[in-house]
């Protein structure tokens, strides 16, 4: 069974554009756990421009199954050890960036992501790396001793998206989640995710884990969050 992971980050941007407290990113959490979502993802961000401090604190307070993506720094991981979230995704960030561009940089900051992963992995909480699709990153993961792993499916999706050739962008992804697994690592994927492309990822049996935000949380303002809960559900089933 292939698991929904919901990002509730942009519930954040949408209350932070007022300044006020609604809508709620816990309110929206529960609902989306209510509806058929395995987990909840927040992503808490050093600029907090949607996830704030005090949404981390309700959400690891309630019994939510937890993913919490957080940069890799020392300080940043003080505040997931101190609030003990079910999951950790280390991704990359950058101050100016939209959205998250791409994978780590896992051979750059390889002590770094190693001192954290471990820190992690003895307060027991499951760790997974948010990566590209490449056989090299994944060998780093394992080194790393990374519980999972995350592909990045930015690129694919957006040539879905674009109506281009993706097969060569899918054929990484399948080859990279065989070879993930085939370590002892968990596949996950995430980013930019749509229908169309979750029901082209779900094909892939590496896969366990689909963590998706921005398309979920926009597309529930014109039909309900519960629809499109549904039927990326649906999606992820066949």
């Amino acid at each position: 069974m292939k698991n929904l992971g919901v990002n509730v980050d942009h519930v954040g941007t949408l209350r932070n554009a007022r300044g006020e407290k609604h809508p709620d990113p816990l309110l929206v959490a529960k609902q989306a756990i209510n509806f058929g979502a395995d987990s909840i993802t927040i992503h808490l961000r050093e600029d907090r421009r949607h996830i704030k401090d005090e949404d981390l604190i309700k959400l690891s307070k309630t019994k939510i199954p937890l993913n919490l993506e957080i940069a890799c720094n020392y300080k940043m991981m003080k505040i997931a050890l101190k609030y003990n979230p079910n999951f950790v995704c280390l991704v990359p960030e950058k101050r100016e960036e939209l959205t998250t561009e791409g994978g780590l940089n896992l051979i750059k900051n390889y002590k770094k992501i190693k001192f954290i992963i471990k820190k992690l992995n003895k307060k027991k909480i499951r760790t997974s790396l948010f990566i590209n699709p490449t056989i090299k990153d994944i060998k780093y993961s394992k080194k790393i001793n990374s519980n999972c792993i995350e592909i990045h499916t930015g690129k694919l999706s957006s040539l879905i998206k674009e109506k281009k050739n993706y097969k060569n962008e899918l054929n990484k992804i399948k080859n990279c989640a065989k070879f993930a697994k085939a370590l002892g690592l968990e596949v996950h994927a995430g980013h930019g995710m749509d229908y169309k492309t979750t029901q082209i990822l779900a094909k892939i049996s590496e896969i366990k884990e689909f963590n998706i935000g921005h398309f979920i949380i926009g597309e529930a303002i014109s039909v309900g969050l519960k629809e499109v809960i549904r039927k990326i559900k649906k999606s992820i089933k066949k």
